[in-house]
């Protein structure tokens, strides 16, 4: 068994196994397991109410519509730019 100590002063106890999936999952060297533990829950984690109604509105632009390619976006800004 492997003994982590975290940031809030908690130990945990975890195997040699688990460790070495931990550490494989890390995107970077100095990113502490709390982070990357964080980051593994927030897949399973509810949406906020905010979220679900941002997310509806967004359904509703794209069934009307109200949304324009990458492409577009990029000509509008250069337009924009060339205006100026």
């Amino acid at each position: 068994m492997v003994t982590y100590m975290l940031t809030m002063a908690t130990t945990i106890q975890i195997s040699e196994e688990l460790l070495a999936e931990l550490k494989k999952r890390k995107m970077h060297d100095k990113e502490s397991y709390e982070d990357l533990i964080w980051d593994l829950l927030e897949d399973t984690m509810e949406l906020s109410d905010e979220t679900k109604r941002n997310i509806a509105q967004s359904e509703e632009d794209i069934k009307a519509g109200r949304v324009h390619s990458f492409e577009e976006v990029k000509q509008m800004l250069r337009m924009r730019h060339v205006r100026r």
